[in-house]
Protein backbone atom coordinates (compact mmCIF):
# COMPACT_ATOMS: atom_id res chain seq x y z
CA UNK A 1 0.00 0.00 0.00
CA UNK A 2 2.11 3.14 -0.87
CA UNK A 3 1.25 6.20 0.97
CA UNK A 4 1.32 9.88 -0.76
CA UNK A 5 2.43 11.37 2.75
CA UNK A 6 5.52 9.13 3.05
CA UNK A 7 8.32 8.31 0.97
CA UNK A 8 11.00 5.80 1.24
CA UNK A 9 14.17 5.47 0.34
CA UNK A 10 17.84 3.86 0.16
CA UNK A 11 20.70 3.33 -1.97
CA UNK A 12 23.89 0.73 -1.63
CA UNK A 13 26.34 2.90 -3.44
CA UNK A 14 29.52 3.44 -2.14
CA UNK A 15 30.43 6.29 -3.48
CA UNK A 16 28.93 8.95 -0.87
CA UNK A 17 27.88 11.80 -3.73
CA UNK A 18 25.97 9.06 -5.89
CA UNK A 19 24.12 7.57 -2.46
CA UNK A 20 23.10 11.31 -1.58
CA UNK A 21 21.65 11.36 -5.24
CA UNK A 22 19.78 8.32 -4.89
CA UNK A 23 18.46 8.94 -1.77
CA UNK A 24 17.24 12.41 -2.74
CA UNK A 25 15.17 10.76 -5.66
CA UNK A 26 13.28 8.39 -3.74
CA UNK A 27 12.39 11.06 -0.28
CA UNK A 28 12.02 14.38 -2.31
CA UNK A 29 8.58 16.12 -2.37
CA UNK A 30 7.78 19.68 -2.71
CA UNK A 31 5.43 19.28 0.03
CA UNK A 32 8.14 17.90 2.06
CA UNK A 33 8.34 18.95 5.88
CA UNK A 34 11.43 16.72 7.34
CA UNK A 35 13.53 14.38 5.69
CA UNK A 36 15.01 12.09 7.80
CA UNK A 37 18.24 9.46 6.95
CA UNK A 38 20.85 6.78 8.41
CA UNK A 39 24.10 6.13 7.21
CA UNK A 40 27.09 3.84 7.52
CA UNK A 41 30.01 5.22 9.50
CA UNK A 42 32.14 3.99 6.76
CA UNK A 43 30.99 6.79 4.09
CA UNK A 44 33.41 9.68 4.08
CA UNK A 45 31.08 11.97 5.79
CA UNK A 46 33.52 15.16 4.03
CA UNK A 47 31.67 13.91 0.76
CA UNK A 48 28.46 13.16 1.90
CA UNK A 49 27.59 15.99 4.21
CA UNK A 50 28.03 18.32 1.27
CA UNK A 51 26.30 16.19 -1.44
CA UNK A 52 23.25 16.19 0.78
CA UNK A 53 22.89 19.09 1.79
CA UNK A 54 23.22 20.41 -2.04
CA UNK A 55 20.95 17.76 -3.44
CA UNK A 56 18.10 18.71 -0.49
CA UNK A 57 18.41 22.37 -0.60
CA UNK A 58 16.30 23.85 1.70
CA UNK A 59 14.16 21.16 2.62
CA UNK A 60 15.04 20.44 6.21
CA UNK A 61 17.02 17.02 6.91
CA UNK A 62 18.30 15.38 9.57
CA UNK A 63 20.26 12.50 10.20
CA UNK A 64 22.79 10.10 12.25
CA UNK A 65 25.75 7.62 11.75
CA UNK A 66 25.10 4.11 12.79
CA UNK A 67 26.08 0.68 13.23
CA UNK A 68 23.82 -0.34 10.20
CA UNK A 69 20.29 0.22 8.54
CA UNK A 70 16.88 -0.96 8.43
CA UNK A 71 15.91 -0.06 4.83
CA UNK A 72 12.93 -1.12 2.23
CA UNK A 73 14.91 -4.22 1.30
CA UNK A 74 16.03 -5.28 5.42
CA UNK A 75 18.87 -5.03 7.05
CA UNK A 76 22.24 -4.12 5.55
CA UNK A 77 25.77 -2.76 7.11
CA UNK A 78 27.26 -0.45 4.67
CA UNK A 79 24.27 1.77 2.90
CA UNK A 80 22.36 4.46 3.27
CA UNK A 81 18.22 4.74 3.71
CA UNK A 82 15.70 7.56 5.07
CA UNK A 83 11.90 8.59 4.71
CA UNK A 84 10.57 12.07 4.51
CA UNK A 85 7.25 13.18 5.52
CA UNK A 86 4.49 15.03 3.70
CA UNK A 87 2.55 18.09 4.72
CA UNK A 88 -0.97 18.48 4.80
CA UNK A 89 -0.62 15.07 7.05
CA UNK A 90 2.65 15.77 8.96
CA UNK A 91 3.94 19.00 10.90
CA UNK A 92 7.74 18.60 11.90
CA UNK A 93 10.10 21.36 13.53
CA UNK A 94 13.46 20.68 14.62
CA UNK A 95 16.66 21.95 16.37
CA UNK A 96 19.91 20.88 17.61
CA UNK A 97 21.07 20.53 21.42
CA UNK A 98 24.93 21.60 20.50
CA UNK A 99 27.67 21.35 23.37
CA UNK A 100 26.50 18.37 25.11
CA UNK A 101 29.43 18.83 27.52
CA UNK A 102 28.31 21.95 29.32
CA UNK A 103 24.76 21.28 28.76
CA UNK A 104 22.24 22.68 31.31
CA UNK A 105 18.95 22.21 32.12
CA UNK A 106 18.20 25.36 32.05
CA UNK A 107 19.51 25.80 28.15
CA UNK A 108 17.53 22.42 27.15
CA UNK A 109 14.66 23.78 28.84
CA UNK A 110 14.83 26.85 26.44
CA UNK A 111 14.84 24.78 23.30
CA UNK A 112 12.15 22.26 24.27
CA UNK A 113 9.91 25.46 24.68
CA UNK A 114 10.74 27.55 21.45
CA UNK A 115 10.07 23.92 19.67
CA UNK A 116 7.30 23.64 21.19
CA UNK A 117 6.15 27.61 20.11
CA UNK A 118 7.08 26.93 16.58
CA UNK A 119 5.27 24.14 16.59
CA UNK A 120 2.30 25.77 17.96
CA UNK A 121 2.82 28.26 15.21
CA UNK A 122 2.78 25.68 12.24
CA UNK A 123 -0.38 23.80 13.48
CA UNK A 124 -2.47 26.51 15.18
CA UNK A 125 -3.12 24.11 18.27
CA UNK A 126 -1.32 23.01 21.09
CA UNK A 127 -2.18 19.31 21.76
CA UNK A 128 0.03 16.86 23.16
CA UNK A 129 -2.34 14.01 21.87
CA UNK A 130 -1.23 14.80 18.28
CA UNK A 131 2.61 15.36 19.09
CA UNK A 132 5.27 13.01 19.79
CA UNK A 133 9.67 13.71 19.73
CA UNK A 134 11.84 11.97 18.55
CA UNK A 135 15.58 12.34 19.89
CA UNK A 136 19.10 11.53 18.14
CA UNK A 137 21.96 11.63 19.84
CA UNK A 138 25.81 11.58 19.31
CA UNK A 139 26.15 7.59 20.44
CA UNK A 140 29.99 8.84 22.50
CA UNK A 141 28.72 11.42 24.55
CA UNK A 142 28.04 9.46 27.31
CA UNK A 143 24.91 12.50 28.17
CA UNK A 144 22.00 10.44 26.96
CA UNK A 145 20.63 9.87 30.42
CA UNK A 146 21.09 13.85 31.47
CA UNK A 147 19.68 15.28 27.91
CA UNK A 148 16.73 12.57 27.83
CA UNK A 149 15.68 12.74 31.34
CA UNK A 150 15.57 16.89 31.40
CA UNK A 151 14.05 16.86 27.38
CA UNK A 152 11.29 14.81 28.51
CA UNK A 153 10.24 16.30 32.10
CA UNK A 154 9.79 19.71 29.75
CA UNK A 155 8.09 17.53 26.90
CA UNK A 156 5.27 16.66 29.67
CA UNK A 157 2.93 15.04 27.93
CA UNK A 158 4.24 14.40 24.59
CA UNK A 159 5.97 11.03 24.57
CA UNK A 160 9.65 10.39 23.39
CA UNK A 161 11.61 8.22 21.62
CA UNK A 162 14.71 7.97 19.88
CA UNK A 163 18.72 6.48 19.42
CA UNK A 164 22.40 7.10 19.95
CA UNK A 165 23.85 7.32 16.86
CA UNK A 166 26.04 4.71 15.95
CA UNK A 167 29.34 3.33 14.07
CA UNK A 168 31.46 0.58 14.16
CA UNK A 169 32.34 -2.17 16.39
CA UNK A 170 35.62 -1.08 17.57
CA UNK A 171 33.20 2.46 19.16
CA UNK A 172 35.90 5.30 17.65
CA UNK A 173 33.34 7.89 16.13
CA UNK A 174 29.44 8.97 15.84
CA UNK A 175 27.40 11.98 14.58
CA UNK A 176 24.45 13.52 14.01
CA UNK A 177 23.39 15.24 11.04
CA UNK A 178 21.57 19.12 11.02
CA UNK A 179 21.87 22.02 8.66
CA UNK A 180 24.08 20.52 6.40
CA UNK A 181 27.02 19.53 8.76
CA UNK A 182 28.13 16.12 10.78
CA UNK A 183 28.31 16.93 14.42
CA UNK A 184 29.73 15.33 17.48
CA UNK A 185 28.75 16.75 21.27
CA UNK A 186 25.32 17.31 19.55
CA UNK A 187 21.59 16.08 20.08
CA UNK A 188 19.11 17.11 17.55
CA UNK A 189 15.47 17.44 19.00
CA UNK A 190 12.38 17.03 16.37
CA UNK A 191 8.95 17.48 17.50
CA UNK A 192 6.33 15.68 15.02
CA UNK A 193 2.75 16.35 14.75
CA UNK A 194 -0.15 14.18 13.02
CA UNK A 195 -3.50 13.15 12.85
CA UNK A 196 -2.75 9.70 12.02
CA UNK A 197 -2.58 7.13 14.74
CA UNK A 198 0.95 6.78 16.29
CA UNK A 199 2.25 3.82 18.82
CA UNK A 200 5.62 4.63 20.60
CA UNK A 201 6.95 1.12 21.89
CA UNK A 202 10.07 -0.57 23.09
CA UNK A 203 10.51 -4.10 23.16
CA UNK A 204 13.56 -6.61 24.74
CA UNK A 205 13.58 -10.25 24.23
CA UNK A 206 15.44 -10.73 28.22
CA UNK A 207 14.38 -12.30 31.43
CA UNK A 208 16.21 -11.86 34.63
CA UNK A 209 17.31 -14.92 36.36
CA UNK A 210 18.93 -15.11 40.31
CA UNK A 211 22.00 -14.57 39.65
CA UNK A 212 23.03 -11.33 41.20
CA UNK A 213 26.02 -9.19 41.06
CA UNK A 214 27.60 -6.13 42.90
CA UNK A 215 29.22 -3.03 41.34
CA UNK A 216 32.14 -2.37 43.95
CA UNK A 217 34.30 -0.06 41.79
CA UNK A 218 33.35 2.44 38.96
CA UNK A 219 33.91 5.60 37.38
CA UNK A 220 30.89 6.56 36.37
CA UNK A 221 32.15 9.75 34.37
CA UNK A 222 33.42 6.96 31.76
CA UNK A 223 30.23 4.67 32.04
CA UNK A 224 33.58 2.12 33.05
CA UNK A 225 33.58 -0.57 36.15
CA UNK A 226 37.04 -1.84 37.24
CA UNK A 227 35.67 -4.25 40.07
CA UNK A 228 32.45 -6.27 40.00
CA UNK A 229 32.15 -8.33 43.72
CA UNK A 230 35.80 -6.65 44.71
CA UNK A 231 37.24 -8.54 41.87
CA UNK A 232 38.36 -7.47 38.36
CA UNK A 233 35.02 -6.90 36.57
CA UNK A 234 35.75 -9.29 33.45
CA UNK A 235 36.88 -11.87 34.97
CA UNK A 236 34.44 -11.76 37.59
CA UNK A 237 31.59 -11.42 34.96
CA UNK A 238 32.63 -14.03 32.93
CA UNK A 239 32.86 -16.21 35.96
CA UNK A 240 28.83 -15.67 36.90
CA UNK A 241 27.59 -16.04 33.42
CA UNK A 242 29.26 -19.16 32.72
CA UNK A 243 31.82 -18.25 30.00
CA UNK A 244 35.47 -18.02 29.01
CA UNK A 245 36.59 -14.54 30.20
CA UNK A 246 39.13 -15.12 27.30
CA UNK A 247 38.64 -12.94 24.88
CA UNK A 248 35.15 -11.22 25.87
CA UNK A 249 33.15 -10.10 22.31
CA UNK A 250 31.03 -7.96 21.62
CA UNK A 251 28.72 -11.23 20.58
CA UNK A 252 29.43 -12.62 23.78
CA UNK A 253 28.08 -9.08 25.51
CA UNK A 254 25.11 -9.33 22.96
CA UNK A 255 23.92 -13.00 24.37
CA UNK A 256 25.18 -12.35 28.09
CA UNK A 257 23.74 -9.09 29.01
CA UNK A 258 22.92 -7.86 32.94
CA UNK A 259 19.57 -5.89 33.85
CA UNK A 260 19.09 -3.50 36.11
CA UNK A 261 15.63 -2.75 38.29
CA UNK A 262 14.09 0.61 37.98
CA UNK A 263 10.76 1.76 39.28
CA UNK A 264 9.68 -2.15 39.62
CA UNK A 265 11.09 -2.92 35.88
CA UNK A 266 14.10 -4.50 34.62
CA UNK A 267 16.52 -2.82 32.10
CA UNK A 268 19.58 -4.06 30.41
CA UNK A 269 22.78 -2.51 31.34
CA UNK A 270 24.58 -4.05 28.00
CA UNK A 271 28.32 -3.64 27.93
CA UNK A 272 30.01 -2.43 25.10
CA UNK A 273 33.88 -3.95 25.54
CA UNK A 274 36.20 -4.82 27.53
CA UNK A 275 39.61 -2.74 28.86
CA UNK A 276 42.83 -3.76 28.86
CA UNK A 277 42.85 -3.60 32.78
CA UNK A 278 39.60 -6.05 32.87
CA UNK A 279 37.72 -3.45 33.52
CA UNK A 280 34.39 -2.85 31.40
CA UNK A 281 33.17 0.10 29.45
CA UNK A 282 28.89 0.42 29.84
CA UNK A 283 26.67 1.57 27.20
CA UNK A 284 24.81 3.12 29.49
CA UNK A 285 25.11 5.07 33.00
CA UNK A 286 26.89 2.85 36.10
CA UNK A 287 27.82 3.50 39.56
CA UNK A 288 29.44 1.79 42.58
CA UNK A 289 26.60 0.16 44.46
CA UNK A 290 24.44 -0.96 41.81
CA UNK A 291 23.45 -4.82 41.65
CA UNK A 292 23.17 -6.20 38.24
CA UNK A 293 20.89 -9.38 37.82
CA UNK A 294 22.36 -11.81 35.06
CA UNK A 295 19.74 -11.83 32.20
CA UNK A 296 18.49 -15.19 29.97
CA UNK A 297 17.33 -14.33 26.43
CA UNK A 298 13.98 -15.13 25.20
CA UNK A 299 13.51 -15.87 21.13
CA UNK A 300 14.14 -12.27 19.37
CA UNK A 301 12.28 -13.18 15.94
CA UNK A 302 9.22 -14.27 17.99
CA UNK A 303 9.47 -11.01 20.40
CA UNK A 304 9.39 -8.78 16.95
CA UNK A 305 6.26 -10.99 15.88
CA UNK A 306 4.46 -10.33 18.82
CA UNK A 307 5.30 -6.37 18.85
CA UNK A 308 4.32 -6.29 15.26
CA UNK A 309 0.84 -8.26 16.02
CA UNK A 310 0.33 -5.82 19.27
CA UNK A 311 1.02 -2.85 16.63
CA UNK A 312 -1.61 -4.11 14.12
CA UNK A 313 -4.44 -4.45 16.88
CA UNK A 314 -3.69 -0.94 18.16
CA UNK A 315 -3.22 1.27 14.99
CA UNK A 316 -3.99 -1.05 12.35
CA UNK A 317 -0.78 -1.87 9.51
CA UNK A 318 1.88 1.12 10.18
CA UNK A 319 2.85 3.11 7.00
CA UNK A 320 6.29 3.56 8.86
CA UNK A 321 8.07 2.41 11.46
CA UNK A 322 10.73 4.78 12.65
CA UNK A 323 12.77 2.07 14.69
CA UNK A 324 16.11 2.38 16.91
CA UNK A 325 17.33 -1.27 17.39
CA UNK A 326 20.46 -1.55 19.08
CA UNK A 327 23.90 -2.94 17.44
CA UNK A 328 23.89 -6.00 19.84
CA UNK A 329 20.64 -7.27 18.89
CA UNK A 330 21.91 -7.07 15.24
CA UNK A 331 25.11 -9.54 16.34
CA UNK A 332 22.29 -12.03 18.07
CA UNK A 333 20.59 -12.02 15.09
CA UNK A 334 23.58 -12.95 12.79
CA UNK A 335 24.86 -14.98 15.20
CA UNK A 336 21.25 -17.11 14.85
CA UNK A 337 21.20 -16.42 11.38
CA UNK A 338 18.02 -15.18 11.35
CA UNK A 339 19.42 -11.73 10.63
CA UNK A 340 17.27 -11.91 6.84
CA UNK A 341 14.61 -13.26 8.53
CA UNK A 342 14.04 -10.53 10.64
CA UNK A 343 14.56 -7.89 8.15
CA UNK A 344 12.02 -9.29 5.71
CA UNK A 345 9.66 -8.92 9.10
CA UNK A 346 10.65 -5.39 9.22
CA UNK A 347 10.37 -4.91 5.42
CA UNK A 348 6.69 -5.93 5.78
CA UNK A 349 6.03 -3.75 8.51
CA UNK A 350 7.74 -0.27 6.54
CA UNK A 351 10.60 -0.18 9.06
CA UNK A 352 13.34 2.55 8.40
CA UNK A 353 15.88 2.72 10.86
CA UNK A 354 19.23 2.68 12.34
CA UNK A 355 21.39 -0.12 14.64
CA UNK A 356 22.45 2.26 17.39
CA UNK A 357 24.74 2.83 20.42
CA UNK A 358 21.50 3.17 22.77
CA UNK A 359 18.00 3.46 22.60
CA UNK A 360 15.84 6.49 24.21
CA UNK A 361 12.14 6.10 25.18
CA UNK A 362 10.46 8.32 27.24
CA UNK A 363 12.60 9.41 30.36
CA UNK A 364 14.92 6.16 29.96
CA UNK A 365 18.33 5.74 28.09
CA UNK A 366 17.92 2.00 27.13
CA UNK A 367 19.91 -0.87 25.92
CA UNK A 368 19.30 -3.85 23.82
CA UNK A 369 16.49 -2.57 23.08
CA UNK A 370 14.17 -2.20 19.73
CA UNK A 371 12.29 1.04 20.22
CA UNK A 372 10.50 3.46 17.57
CA UNK A 373 7.59 5.19 16.79
CA UNK A 374 4.75 3.43 14.22
CA UNK A 375 2.57 5.53 12.11
CA UNK A 376 -0.85 4.60 10.69
CA UNK A 377 -2.39 5.10 7.48
CA UNK A 378 -4.99 7.06 8.79
CA UNK A 379 -7.71 8.86 9.28
CA UNK A 380 -6.84 11.67 6.75
CA UNK A 381 -6.76 15.14 7.29
CA UNK A 382 -10.28 16.71 6.63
Amino acid sequence: MTDPCIRKGFSRSDDPVRAAEELYRELYDPDAILGVFFCSAEYDLDLLGPALAERFGRMPLIGCTCSGVISPAGYFNESLTGFSLCQPEFTAVTAPICNLDTYTLTGGADIVRSLRRRLIDSTGRDDNETTFAFLLIDGLGRFEETVVSAVQAELGGVPLFGGSAGGDLAFTRSFVFHDGRFLTDTAILTLISTPRPVKLFTTDHFSNTETKMVVTEADPSRRVVTEINAEPAAREYARLVGIDPDPLTPMIFATHPVVVKVGGRYYVRSIQKVNEDESLTFFCAIDEGIVLTVAEGKDIFEDLVGLFAEIETEIGPPALVIGCDCVLRGLELEQKQLKAKAGRLFMDHNVIGFSTYGEQFQAMHLNQTFTGAAIGFGPPVR
